[in-house]
């Protein structure tokens, strides 16, 4: 992992695409983002994000939709996520160049919302699976995550059992990126082009915004990929 300034680079991930994480002081700004790379702040393109199953094709005009994730293979643009707490995906097909961006809290793990991602990959561009890297920034991370038995089921009925669900003090605490990272595999994508970042987004409050420690008062940090 290389850190330049407030950003956290994959090093997944090759070729003429940037593609990194934000810290807190950065966050989803896009004014800040697009200083910081000398693009018009228009070209940083999120969705509206309502914890929905919706994957936007981006082609034309940078004019937000709802959905949560977003893929394109339009060139000169960042697309991206805000999250504080939930997982933010990158992901890039080098071979179509194509690249993507996915807000996964527990609704979207549960309604799939990466897989259908790499699979719009496939339908629209011919994506393979095991062409795709996909980097998997901050979130809140295993006993930091406790929920209750009908979010576990969602989540367990998505993805299939694994050690990502565990049983602490009474209580089922569920490591969203693990689950994320099985379902990615169920696809085709392969482990040794998987990154995940080790930072959890509760644990370190002073870095990261986190809707489980700041509650509403928290911000939003963000992950960004583009083809330039």
């Amino acid at each position: 992992m290389k850190l330049y300034s407030e950003l956290i680079w994959p090093d997944i991930f090759e070729g003429n695409v940037r593609a990194f994480f934000t810290r807190k002081s950065i966050g989803a700004d896009r004014m800040k983002i697009g200083e910081l790379f000398s693009i018009d702040q228009d070209t940083v393109c999120m969705p509206l994000q309502k914890h929905t199953d919706t994957v936007w094709l981006l082609n034309e005009e940078c004019s937000p939709v709802t959905a949560d994730a977003v893929v394109t293979r339009k060139q000169g643009i960042l697309v991206g996520v805000q999250v504080a707490d939930c997982v933010p995906m990158l992901l890039y097909d080098r071979q179509k160049s194509v690249v993507g961006a996915v807000h996964a809290g527990w609704k979207g793990t549960s309604l799939q919302i990466l897989k259908k991602t790499i699979s719009l990959m496939a339908e629209q561009f011919g994506s393979v699976p095991n062409d795709i890297r996909l980097a998997f920034g901050p979130s809140i991370r295993g006993h930091c995550y406790p929920v209750d038995s009908e979010v576990k089921d969602a989540i367990m009925g998505a993805t299939g059992s694994g050690d990502y669900a565990v049983q602490a003090n009474g209580k089922f605490c569920v490591d969203l990126a693990s689950a994320n990272v099985l379902q990615a595999l169920s696809t085709g994508v392969l482990l040794k082009n998987i990154w995940i970042s080790p930072e959890c987004t509760y644990c370190k409050p002073d870095d990261f915004h986190s809707y489980r420690y700041h509650g509403n008062h928290a911000g939003r940090q963000g992950g960004f990929i583009g083809i330039f």
